[in-house]
């Protein structure tokens, strides 16, 4: 019996400790690296806290556990506790990846996307130790999402789930030395949603001076109005028979379901909510003119961002993915592509300069290409082109590289970039993406690591500045720099001012 004992606690992690605001917290080695789960980074934002801004962590006495990550924060059942097993209202919760908490490494902040709807830090896709082996402290963390993170009550604060990624970075700023980060060296980065938060952050006055550096991926253009996003508010309380004010009564758990059920007829409220119902985007960061005062654009062209160096990219098929989900992959109408043309193309010929600049395109890729422009990729490269324009740094990269899971038919997709960058090529749900062969993806993945990494190390990710001549990264088989390669509908966007979305006037 004392032998088998020995046997089994001989496999277990050795334990490290650390103190940080709250008290002592214990993680575990794994695979060489320092590893911290579900830290308390803001109290519970249920109860007198609900939908306020985040408050601090109560402190704890003794030694904490931080070995498994904390509960996500309410969200439709896909992608909520099922994916970590985790339940418990402590929704705000950090977790750090360290090569060396005696050392002072750059660290790298990741902010989840998943359509301000849903995410947590716990999927396996945001594993966070392959980056942390290249020499570079991680971070992930929860913030809340859907109606908890974003909706637009009257009498509480405007985007909740941007606030609550400023008090993680401020908990970083005050802890992160304990785990062997520089706490003036943060880079944050953040992809689909996430890439939209970074680009939230440039422009928010409560986040100056919390991060050095950013990286936005497939940063989404859609911001609202304070009236759409109220409008979007009133029509989720209508949902459940209440008024607007009455949401914090309702229990967390029943307003994901009220977003599943406004998501199923949104289509209904596009003659009033236009482009955003079209799109199925209920939420959205608010331009409330106090949190964020201003769209991303409009302050980054301001030189709201111009000390902090800026990589900022996209995918090349951003929207295939999403059609796929829509059941319309391959099977695009020519109606159906005339209509996403008049729908989401800049300006009053927006769809017949598509038609002139793409003479060979059928529906499926004029489909692909106004809609992925629209959401991701012109204002991606709009977010690069006006940290030039005032003065400031940025580096610009499109992932080409044609994923081969599902026979390849999703190309260079929305979210692939993901386990490239993580170095998680075989877990998660982007996986499907890769397929089981992964020796071609870690080829990529090496490359786009050391690019991510070399540029929160340095502040340089490893090709030029984006400048007159748009020289660009390609990530494909072959990465290559050379001018922007989607240069067609640069054009046809340049011109488009991406303000935030409102109630259209005939609505």
């Amino acid at each position: 019996m004392r032998g088998a004992l020995r046997g089994r606690t001989a496999t277990i992690p050795p334990m490290v400790e650390v103190r940080v605001s709250g008290g002592m917290v214990r993680g575990a080695m794994e695979s060489g690296v320092a590893v911290f789960r579900g830290i308390p980074f803001a109290a519970p934002p249920v109860g007198d806290l609900r939908f306020a801004a985040p408050q601090p962590a109560a402190a704890w006495d003794g030694v904490r556990d931080a070995l498994a990550f904390g509960p996500p924060p309410p969200q439709p059942g896909a992608f909520g506790m099922d994916q970590v097993g985790i339940a418990g209202d402590d929704w705000l919760t950090v977790n750090v990846w360290s090569p060396d908490p005696s050392a002072n490494l750059p660290v790298m902040v990741w902010i989840q996307g998943g359509a301000y709807i849903f995410g947590t830090s716990g999927l396996a896709e945001y594993d966070g130790a392959r980056l942390a082996q290249d020499g570079v402290v991680v971070v992930t963390f929860n913030y809340r999402v859907g109606i908890e993170g974003f909706a637009l009550v009257e009498g509480t604060p405007a985007n909740r789930g941007l606030l609550d990624q400023v008090a993680a970075l401020e908990w970083v700023r005050d802890n992160i030395g304990a785990f062997g980060g520089d706490p003036g060296r943060v880079t944050i980065f953040g992809q689909s949603a996430g890439g939209g938060s970074v680009a939230a952050l440039l422009a928010m006055p409560r986040a100056a001076g919390l991060f050095h550096r950013a990286v936005a991926s497939s940063v989404p253009g859609p911001f609202f109005t304070p009236e759409l996003a109220s409008d979007i508010t009133a029509a989720c309380a209508a949902e459940l028979g209440v008024r607007p004010a009455e949401l914090s009564t309702v229990d967390p758990e029943l307003l994901p379901a009220v977003v599943d059920e406004l998501m199923a007829k949104i289509g209904q409220f596009a003659g009033r909510w236009g482009q955003t119902a079209h799109k199925q985007i209920p939420f959205a960061p608010v331009v409330d003119g106090d949190v964020l005062p201003v769209t991303p654009w409009e302050a980054v062209a301001a030189g709201a961002a111009k000390d902090i160096a800026l990589v900022v990219g996209h995918t090349r098929h951003e929207q295939r993915v999403l059609t796929l989900i829509e059941g319309m992959l391959g099977q695009v109408t020519d109606q159906q592509a005339a209509t996403a043309l008049d729908i989401f193309a800049p300006g009053p010929d927006g769809a017949r300069r598509y038609r002139e600049s793409f003479p060979d395109a059928g529906p499926d890729e004029l489909y692909d290409l106004v809609c992925s422009d629209w959401v991701f990729r012109m204002p991606s490269l709009r977010l690069a082109e006006a940290q030039v324009a005032a003065g400031g740094r940025a580096h610009v990269y499109v992932l080409a590289w044609e994923a081969p899971g599902m026979g390849g038919a999703l190309g260079a997709c929305h979210g692939l970039d993901v386990p490239l960058v993580f170095g998680n090529l075989d877990r998660g749900q982007p996986a499907v993406l890769i397929g089981e062969d992964t020796s071609a993806a870690a080829e990529v993945s090496d490359r786009m690591r050391r690019a991510w990494t070399g540029f929160a190390l340095t502040g340089d990710p490893g090709w030029p500045v984006y400048s007159d001549d748009r020289l660009t990264r390609v990530f494909g088989d072959v990465d290559e720099v050379t001018a922007y390669p989607e240069e067609r509908s640069r054009r046809i966007w340049e011109d488009h001012p991406f303000h935030a979305l409102g109630i259209p006037a005939a609505g």
